[in-house]
């Protein structure tokens, strides 16, 4: 019985550690620029990390001092914990399998339109009164400076790897027909009926193309981007806690079938 209940003790310990990069990922999102301004997904994996180690840590106490009822109060909370990672999982998968980049003639970054998006990702910063607010975080941010301090000459600029965001909401849109000047100032437009943007757009360094389509969609292509890392991280994490789970179901039964044996064997003697 000390055996078992030693197992099942390191087994919980394990479930505890499995927390960590749970927590660790939604730490992440937290100090990125892009999710600190949506404020959508950093908080739930943080949560729910948080409640992954308070139960791990339950039911390492419920094995140590040998409480039935503790143990099984985790093996129940564990199981509704694994089940909300595994949909949280999928959610992410979902609202993130759509939306890509488009190449434009003569550049090297990507451009994105809305549109590609899923419906659910869309309606986040759709929404007036939500993009006001992010829209006022993300223009706070250096972002689009750092493209003036790297980039002089236009062919530099259009040959760069900029970000999904730096596309988005700090230029605009190539087929507009804007002449270069430096990265965030363009000047004589071809075709500003190409695009809607092309109309938003702004030489104000405070506006730029942050009332763009183009900016929330280069918004959603850095969310998709970071989403789908930290998706991974909890798809791993979620197999490594079931295995967890599965091996802590199947001592706690030998532990339950010692301790039954044990007092069968007292009461023959």
């Amino acid at each position: 019985m000390a055996l078992s209940n030693n197992v099942i003790g390191a087994i919980n310990f394990v479930a505890m550690l499995l927390s960590i990069p749970i927590i660790g990922a939604g730490i992440w999102l937290a100090t990125e620029p892009d999710n600190s301004c949506v404020k959508i997904l950093q908080w739930p994996v943080i949560i729910l990390g948080i409640l992954f180690l308070v139960v791990g840590i339950a039911g390492f106490v419920g094995a140590f001092w040998r409480i039935p009822w503790l143990l099984i109060s985790y093996l129940i909370a564990m199981l509704v914990l694994i089940v909300l990672l595994a949909a949280l999982v999928v959610f992410i998968y979902m609202v993130t399998i759509k939306g890509s980049g488009h190449l434009e003639p003569s550049r090297s970054y990507l451009e994105y339109h809305l549109d590609d998006f899923s419906g659910w990702l869309r309606r986040r910063v759709r929404s007036p009164w939500k993009w006001d607010r992010i829209r006022s975080c993300l223009s706070s941010t250096n972002m689009c400076g750092e493209l003036n301090q790297s980039y002089r000459m236009a062919q530099d600029f259009f040959n760069a790897r900029i970000t999904p965001l730096q596309s988005g909401c700090c230029k605009p849109p190539t087929q507009c027909g804007y002449t270069f000047v430096n990265p965030t100032y363009w000047i004589s437009p071809i075709n500003n009926a190409a695009d809607m943007d092309c109309l938003q757009w702004s030489n104000d360094q405070t506006q730029l193309c942050f009332n763009c389509d183009s900016c929330k969609a280069g918004l959603l292509a850095n969310l998709k981007k970071e989403w789908r890392r930290t998706d991974i991280i909890l798809l791993i994490t979620l197999v490594a806690l079931i295995s967890v789970y599965l091996i802590g179901c199947c001592a706690f039964r030998n532990a339950k079938t010692e301790d039954l044996f044990r007092k069968y064997k007292q009461g023959y003697t």
